[in-house]
């Protein structure tokens, strides 16, 4: 068999740091010619933006495919196996494929579908890398809380306690073949080592867990761990095996906020906050029209936690409108959010 191509799948939940990391990549590729398939839930495709408004060289928009709106792991005959071949047929091939899924995919399904025959031949899953946002995990809100759970179940034997989020956690976990605890300077070194533990419990055995902030993981250590995996799915275990890999992405609703130039960023971010703790948003993400600028803001949050940045100037003719996404479980009461919305641009 001719060399294959080397390909990273990263994974990991809404707003771990991904696109920083694939950012960071990018920044110290080494020479390499990359290319990227990005995955996003919600259509607003902000990932691809935030990487091509990055300014880095070898970042170059032929490079960067987004496979927006959906899931990949969902829909890899659709959308996953043309995009692939689309890259195969180029006339200069890269030498390694960064895949970042959505932060609600499951990422076992995807490493399967490099057993395809159209992909098989020429491309091998060189690691799989799951970026976990440890701040996040150290707060419960991606990680398994014992007490909490046997309290409810002995309020209510009946409850079912695998929430969905739980399973997404989980399954990319136990997927893995590099766990990075990102946002580590977020925590004191007790609660590292608790979140570390909590990780490596749920991790195949054998599986590095490395530390990072701000998602500055030397290149040299993620790429090149010839791991194959889609020739090792079965030391994979996940809740959805014996299901043919699908899981229900009803569990989930994304909407797009679009307002015109925002005054007072610091308002509206006040603002978000209140509609994330009120209505149990796990992630806003989008772009902000600042009257007066020339570049345009990035607004960033997981829960309550929320920043922004200026990334780029806005570029000669680009439509300047202020677009968040929000991502919650399915059931989150958008007409209220809609109303609040309109009461502040009201006042």
């Amino acid at each position: 068999m001719a060399q294959r191509i080397p390909a990273t799948v990263i994974t990991g939940f809404l707003g771990a740091g991904k696109t920083s990391l694939i950012r960071h990549i990018i920044e110290n590729n080494g020479g390499r010619r990359l290319a990227f398939l990005i995955n996003e839930f919600g259509a607003l495709g902000v990932d691809r933006e935030l990487l091509l408004g990055c300014g880095i060289e070898g970042c170059d928009e032929n490079d960067v495919v987004e496979l927006a709106n959906g899931c990949i792991c969902c829909t890899v005959a659709d959308d996953f196996v043309p995009a692939m071949e689309k890259l195969l047929a180029r006339d200069e091939l890269p030498d390694h494929i960064l895949i970042e899924t959505s932060g609600l995919a499951l990422p076992k399904p995807l490493v399967q579908a490099f057993n395809w025959p159209e992909i098989k031949a020429k491309v091998t899953v060189d690691g799989v890398i799951a970026v976990i946002d440890a701040d996040a995990v150290n707060e419960g809100r991606f990680a398994h809380d014992q007490v909490a759970v046997e309290k409810q179940r002995t309020n209510d034997p009946m409850l079912d306690h695998d929430t969905p989020l739980e399973e997404v956690y989980e399954d990319q976990l136990t997927c893995a073949d590099m766990i990075i605890l990102n946002k580590a300077d977020l925590l004191d070194q007790v609660a590292l080592d608790r979140v570390a533990s909590s990780v490596t419990e749920r991790a195949r055995n054998g599986v590095s867990v490395v530390t990072a902030a701000h998602a500055l993981v030397a290149p040299a250590l993620l790429l090149g761990l010839g791991a194959e995996a889609e020739a090792d799915l079965n030391s994979r275990p996940s809740h959805h095996d014996g299901v043919d890999g699908k899981h229900d992405h009803d569990d989930f609703d994304s909407f797009t906020l679009e307002l015109g130039p925002i005054d007072d960023a610091d308002l509206l971010q006040a603002q978000l906050i209140e509609i994330v703790q009120t209505h149990d948003i796990l992630r806003i993400k989008g772009f902000i029209d600042r009257p007066g600028r020339d570049r345009r803001e990035v607004i960033q949050g997981v829960g309550p936690r929320i920043e922004r940045y200026f990334d780029r100037d806005w570029l000669p003719g680009e439509e300047r409108r202020t677009r968040i996404v929000f991502i919650a479980e399915t059931g989150f009461d958008i007409p209220s959010i809609a109303v609040a919305i309109d009461g502040w641009l009201a006042a």
